[in-house]
C-alpha cells in the first residue's frame, strides 16, 4: 500500500514534575488558575504528531511518505527521519519560520499539562495534494493527524473529492476545532481515531449523536489508555483489544501516535482489524517505556517475542514474516 502521512513535525520539550497536579488544584478557585511547577527534568526530542506515525510505520519496515510544513531548521530533522525510513521529499520548507515547538510536563501519575507552538506549521494551509499525486501516483490511504486545522480540512475535502480512502485523526486539534470543522473533517472517513474523552467531545462540539457521528465513518477506532482499544465496525461486533504487559512507565508522550503507526502498518499487510490494534498496542507499549517519541528501538525476534507474550502464538504466526525493522540508532 502507498500510505501519506500529513501531520505536524515539531520538537520537542519533555519535562517531568515530581507530584501531583491534583495536589495544587483548589476546586473553588479554578477560574482563576495561576500555578508554577519546578520541573525536575527536560529532555529536546524530535516529535510531532505526523512525523511521529511515519517514524513508526518505518520502523515496523514501512516507507510512509510525510507530508507537513517545517521549517528552516529542518535539515537534522529530515536526515533522520529519511535513514529511517521515512520518505521526506514532499516536506514543505518554510522559508522564514521554525519548526514547530511543543512543551508537555508530566506528573507522577503520567497526567500532562501541554502547550504547542505551531511556528511553520501553518503553513500546511499552502500544501496541495495534487501536485504530490501526480508524481507518486494515487494513495491507497491518507492519514490526515493533527495539522494546520485548515490543512486538515482540505486534505480530507481533497481525499473525498479523489475518492482516497483516508484516516481522520484530530486527536490534539479537537479542542481547537468547532464543531463545523470536526464535522468537515471526520465526513465520509474510513478510519476515525479517537480517545475515550475526545469523543466525548467530538459529540459535544458538532452536537451529532453517537450514532450520527458513526454513520458518518466507516470505522471508528477509540483508545481507552490502559484499558486498550476498541474498534467499532458497522454491521460487526465490535473488537476489544488489552494493552500488552508493559517493561516500565517512562513517559506517554507519542503512544497515541505509535498506536496508529501500528494499526496502519497492519493495515497495509491486510490484517484484520484485531491483529491491527495488537500491532498498535505493542508499538505504543515500546514508546511508553521510553523517553521521547521516536526512541524506542526492538529487533524483529524480540518484538515477535513480546507479541506472542501479549496475544498467543496464533497472532505471532499471522505477522511473523511482515515486521522488518531498520532502525538504524
Amino acid at each position: 500500500m502507498k500510505i501519506a502521512v500529513a501531520g505536524s513535525v515539531g520538537n520537542d520539550h519533555l519535562m517531568t514534575f515530581t507530584g501531583k497536579f491534583t495536589d495544587s488544584l483548589v476546586a473553588e478557585s479554578l477560574s482563576k488558575v495561576s500555578l508554577s511547577f519546578l520541573v525536575d527534568s527536560l529532555d529536546i526530542r524530535r516529535g510531532g504528531c505526523g512525523a511521529n506515525i511515519s517514524f513508526g510505520m518505518a520502523a515496523l519496515g514501512l516507507n510512509p511518505i510525510l507530508i507537513a510544513a517545517v521549517g528552516k531548521d529542518w535539515a537534522d530533522y529530515d536526515a533522520w527521519l529519511s535513514r529511517h525510513g521515512v520518505d521526506t521529499s514532499h516536506v514543505h520548507i518554510s522559508q522564514s519560520l521554525f519548526t514547530a515547538t511543543f512543551m508537555v510536563t508530566t506528573d507522577d501519575d503520567l497526567n500532562q499539562i501541554a502547550s504547542f507552538f505551531p511556528g511553520a506549521m501553518s503553513e500546511a494551509r499552502e500544501i496541495e495534494l495534487g501536485p504530490i499525486i501526480d508524481k507518486v501516483g494515487k494513495f491507497d490511504l491518507l492519514v490526515i493527524s493533527p495539522d494546520d486545522p485548515e490543512a486538515m480540512i482540505r486534505h480530507s475535502e481533497t481525499a473525498r473529492n479523489l475518492q482516497i480512502p483516508f484516516a481522520a485523526d484530530p486527536s490534539q486539534q479537537m479542542a481547537r476545532m468547532s464543531g463545523e470543522e470536526i464535522k468537515l473533517l471526520v465526513d465520509g472517513a474510513t478510519y476515525l481515531f479517537l480517545n475515550e474523552y475526545e469523543l466525548a467531545l467530538a459529540l459535544q462540539k458538532t452536537g451529532w449523536t453517537n450514532a450520527e457521528l458513526m454513520d458518518r465513518v466507516k470505522v471508528r477506532v477509540i483508545t481507552l489508555g490502559s484499558d486498550g482499544v476498541r474498534v467499532e465496525e458497522h454491521g460487526k461486533a465490535n473488537v476489544e483489544v488489552s494493552v500488552p504487559q508493559e517493561q516500565g512507565k517512562v513517559d506517554p508522550t507519542g503512544i497515541g501516535d505509535s498506536f496508529r503507526s501500528g494499526f496502519i502498518a497492519g493495515l497495509s499487510w491486510g490484517f484484520s482489524h484485531e491483529r491491527c490494534a495488537q500491532l498498535g498496542s505493542m508499538l505504543a507499549t515500546y514508546c511508553l517505556e521510553t523517553k521521547g517519541t521516536q526512541e524506542y528501538r526492538f529487533d524483529e525476534t524480540e518484538f515477535l517475542s513480546r507479541f506472542e507474550l501479549a496475544y498467543g502464538k496464533l497472532a505471532r504466526s499471522e505477522i511473523e514474516g511482515k515486521i522488518k525493522p531498520h532502525l538504524v540508532g
